[in-house]
């Protein structure tokens, strides 16, 4: 005879193991590094920084 198996488990197994791998691609694409992350952080504010230090002041006009 054949073997008893749980649709229901083998379901919920194979959705588990398509969501995984749809995180996993999306990780490739989209996801970045922690430093990667801190990076961009600092380059921004130090591109705000030399923007703010070039502003002309409005009274010295």
């Amino acid at each position: 005879m054949a073997e008893v198996v749980n649709l229901n488990q083998i379901r919920k197994a194979k959705a588990r193991q398509e969501a995984r791998a749809e995180a996993d691609a999306n990780a490739v694409k989209f996801g970045r590094t922690k430093a990667q992350k801190a990076r961009e952080a600092a380059d921004a504010a130090r591109a705000k920084s030399e923007l703010d230090g070039k502003k002309r002041d409005s009274e010295a006009e």
